[in-house]
Parts: C-alpha cells; sequence; structure tokens
C-alpha cells in the first residue's frame, strides 16, 4: 500500500496474461455485499486498446458533455477541495505547468483518455439493480486490482475520468443498458523516468479522519 501511486506514464511493453490473470484472481478474492461480486471487467490488449484510445480521446476532445452513469460529486469544499487542490499542483508543478495555465491544465486533463500511454485499461461496471451499493463493492475490487498488480510489479492509475463518457465505453464494449460504468483502471509497467511519476500525494493523519468513542 505504501508502494503504490498513480502512475501518469507508462512503458509500452505489455503486460503477460498469465500476470494479469494473477491480478485478477487475487482481486476476485474482494468482499461485497451478500457475496454479490457484482464487478464485471473489460480488459483491453494490443489493437483493442489503440482503438479504444482513440475512440475515447475524441469523445472527450469534443466538448460532448459528460454522461455518467453514476453521479459525479456536487462540489469539493474544505478539507476535500484543500486536498484536490494540492494533489492537481503537485502533478502541474511536476510537470512544468504553471499555476492559472488553464490551457496547460486541460490538455493535461486529456491524457487521461490517451490512458497515459498504458498498454491495457480495465474497465468496471456494476449491475444496475444494486445502484450505490454494487458501486461500492466495485470500489473494493479496484483497489484490490491495484495492490495486486503493484505486488508483481504493475503500475496503475485509477480514473473514473473514464466513466464520464459511459455511454461511449457502453457502445466499444456492447454492454447492455443493466451494466453501469464505475470507472477505468490504466495499468502496465511504469515510466520511471517522467516527471509525472516523480512526486508522491499525502495522506491524512489518523487524528483527522477517526475518532475514538469508548463510553
Amino acid at each position: 500500500m505504501a508502494a503504490r501511486f498513480s502512475c501518469r506514464s507508462f512503458r509500452s511493453e505489455p503486460v503477460a496474461r498469465a500476470t494479469i490473470e494473477r491480478i485478477l484472481t487475487a482481486a476476485q478474492k474482494t468482499a461485497s455485499w451478500c457475496n454479490s461480486q457484482p464487478w464485471r471487467i473489460e480488459i483491453t490488449s494490443g489493437g483493442a486498446t489503440e482503438s479504444f484510445r482513440k475512440l475515447m480521446y475524441e469523445a472527450a476532445s469534443s466538448g460532448r458533455p459528460p454522461s455518467g452513469d453514476f453521479a459525479f460529486p456536487r462540489e469539493y469544499r474544505g478539507v476535500y477541495l484543500e486536498r484536490r487542490r494540492e494533489s492537481g499542483f503537485q502533478l502541474y508543478s511536476a510537470l512544468g505547468i504553471p499555476r492559472g495555465d488553464k490551457a496547460g491544465y486541460a490538455m493535461q486533463a486529456l491524457e487521461n483518455y490517451n490512458f497515459f500511454g498504458a498498454p491495457h485499461v480495465a474497465i468496471i461496471h456494476s449491475d444496475e439493480a444494486l445502484g450505490t451499493y454494487g458501486a461500492i463493492d466495485c470500489g473494493g475490487y479496484v483497489t484490490n486490482f491495484m495492490l495486486a498488480a503493484q505486488a508483481l510489479g504493475v503500475a496503475t492509475v485509477p480514473q473514473a475520468a473514464l466513466a464520464f463518457h459511459s455511454d461511449v465505453v457502453r457502445t466499444y464494449f456492447g454492454l447492455g443498458d443493466d451494466r453501469k460504468v464505475v470507472c477505468g483502471i490504466s495499468f502496465g509497467y511504469p515510466d520511471p523516468g517522467h516527471k509525472a511519476n516523480s512526486y508522491r500525494t499525502s495522506r491524512a493523519s489518523i487524528a483527522e479522519t477517526v475518532r475514538f468513542k469508548d463510553e
């Protein structure tokens, strides 16, 4: 957990199918409400990654409005806004994008749809009828997928951005209306020399996030 980070530059080298299957086998142990295991996964490799990359980048750069299956945060405020800004400024600073450079911010945001050069993308989707609880279970799956990948030397970046255009995702993978796109995970081997991978985000202390009540 301490070693894992959101990788934003990958080498083009693909991950062996046997390694991907080891990651999936470990992640499948994720706990879920009533053991429903609502997650389903679509994984691209090779030409499929390239065609999906092109499709998603075109959708994102066209200015079309978001079409997510789950409500996005209404707003970030207080400490949540502070943490979001800190994370963003760390990335922009590492890449040499000046504060206030909105065009630079926008170009970097579009890199989500290039999958940061990753050779693979996993799309996680849930059963519509399970609603928020299905999505929560998928969140547990995403965490375990990333930790299993880290243990095998594979880098990951979880991407809510890929769910911003869930209609494009659904069409590409032929998903029914009963499947709701939760997020994506781009993954592969990291480019350790890239500036986007040169920093690490902070974490709040236990005192900031936990209250103990003994009486």
